[in-house]
């Protein structure tokens, strides 16, 4: 993911852009960059404006998490796009259990429910959403098998008391689920086989004379119908904090360190040989706002606590098939198709207002 335009012109410390953080309340909540706010300015959307504005910027990626900050949106979009990743980013899940067998002492419902949050490694654009009549095909459905048996281990040690030694199958692994390919399945899937995403995800544990057996069937869904089918382990964002110091009323030198000690670890800068007070810019964004600067009596005046209304700090986790880096533009592509679903509505709407039928195809 790179940056979707230039950087913001406007300026972090501008006044306009901030919110500000009391002891005990929050003050201009409130967005002012709409029309008629301001005496004598136009703040009309204007879509050459907004490229001006928004900046999008990767800060970590690992193979399952990623970090990016998200400028120059308003917070309702920001929300939109964390409710979407949670609750409408497809997924493929176990759905459905058949058993056959089952003498553990887990049961039928508890264990299936288990299945059910184990991620696999299916991409959903490759399989399709079953429809109203719930009909399986090798389209919308994958099927796994689940067979283990636990059994002594004749050969273990005797001072053995590790489960693992003295039985075989001591654990019902993610491992254990075998996916059995049903018609164009296998080369639709030929380069990635259907699996858990993690092989050692431990469902049951397992005795002598213990067994499961059962058929499992996976579909695809989204997070608002099951938690299941959320991509996300987490998907949150922060609002930047600012730190701004008074210049008119500087931090006593023999308080420096007191002052330091009410912010985050590297947040607040001492000059070791004046006491001198800065702020590290680099790493003001891991202020976790806590004010507790705002309770001692004698820094008042000194700082003013703010955040910055459009400056997002995200956090994603994948915990499925995607990709971290993947995950936002697929968040993007699903608001996309809202925003389509409603402007038919309303072009249905204006046809009907103007005399006409008013019938708009809403599929596709």
């Amino acid at each position: 993911m790179t940056s979707l335009a230039s950087t913001s012109s406007q300026s972090l410390y501008d006044p306009r852009r901030h919110v500000r953080v009391d002891a005990e309340r929050a003050r201009d909540v409130s967005s002012t960059d709409f029309p008629g706010y301001w005496p004598d300015e136009d703040h009309s959307w204007n879509l050459e404006k907004f490229k001006e504005r928004l900046r999008v910027k990767v800060t970590r990626k690992s193979n399952r998490s990623i970090e990016f900050d998200l400028v120059g949106v308003d917070a309702s979009i920001a929300n939109a796009f964390r409710r979407i990743l949670i609750a409408e980013v497809p997924m493929v899940c176990i759905e459905h259990v058949y058993v056959f067998n089952n003498t553990t002492v887990m049961v039928d419902e508890v264990f299936a429910h288990r299945l059910g949050m184990v991620p696999l490694n299916v991409d959903p654009a490759l399989m399709e959403m079953r429809d109203s009549s719930g009909q399986a095909t090798d389209r919308n459905t994958l099927v796994f098998r689940l067979q283990a048996a636990c059994t002594r281990n004749k050969s273990a040690p005797k001072d053995s008391t590790d489960p693992a030694q003295l039985y075989h199958n001591s654990e019902v692994l993610s491992s254990h689920l075998k996916w059995e390919p049903q018609g164009e399945q296998d080369s639709v899937f030929a380069n990635c086989p259907p699996a858990p995403t993690n092989p050692d995800i431990v469902l049951m544990k397992l005795r002598p004379g213990q067994e499961v057996d059962m058929e499992l069937h996976a579909v695809k869904g989204v997070g608002k119908d099951h938690a299941k089918f959320s991509p996300v382990a987490t998907a949150s964002y922060r609002i930047l904090p600012l730190i701004v110091l008074n210049p008119a009323k500087p931090v006593p030198p023999h308080l420096a360190h007191k002052f330091q000690k009410c912010f985050s670890p590297g947040v607040i800068d001492v000059d070791p040989q004046t006491h001198a007070v800065s702020v590290n810019e680099q790493n003001m964004r891991k202020e976790t706002m806590s004010r507790e600067v705002l309770r001692h009596p004698e820094f008042e005046g000194c700082v003013e606590l703010k955040r910055v209304r459009d400056y997002f700090l995200f956090n994603i986790e994948s915990e499925g098939p995607y990709a971290p880096e993947r995950l936002f533009p697929e968040s993007i592509r699903v608001m996309r198709e809202k925003i389509a679903t409603i402007r038919k509505a309303a072009q249905a709407l204006l046809s009907e207002s103007l005399g006409t039928n008013g019938d708009v195809d809403m599929e596709g």
